[in-house]
């Protein structure tokens, strides 16, 4: 499985793309800044959005095409499923 995902440092705050195949590994990554650079740099460590993808190349190019998109419609993809930008990383640990 691939995922891409939305890190975020507060609703409405800043966002972060990306793609990965372990998902918990690296949003855990992002939290304890072990990633250098942008999500290290402006504190954005909730996962307040995923994707569940079977191929990696639908994966990387749905993160493409998210990145393109105008920033209103990255906010109502997230509070479409998540209107109080909860992390969802803590369910994701907990299962």
């Amino acid at each position: 499985m691939y995922y891409t995902y939305i890190l975020s440092n507060r609703k409405n705050g800043v966002l972060y793309i990306g793609v990965t195949s372990n998902l918990i590994k690296r949003v855990y990554e992002h939290k304890n800044n072990l990633v250098e650079g942008f999500t290290d740099r402006y504190n954005v460590h909730s996962l307040v959005y995923f994707e569940e993808h079977e191929d990696i190349k639908e994966a990387i190019t749905r993160e493409k095409h998210l990145k393109a998109w105008k920033r209103d419609w990255k906010v109502r993809l997230i509070e479409k499923d998540n209107p109080d930008w909860e992390d969802l990383y803590k369910g994701l640990v907990n299962e």
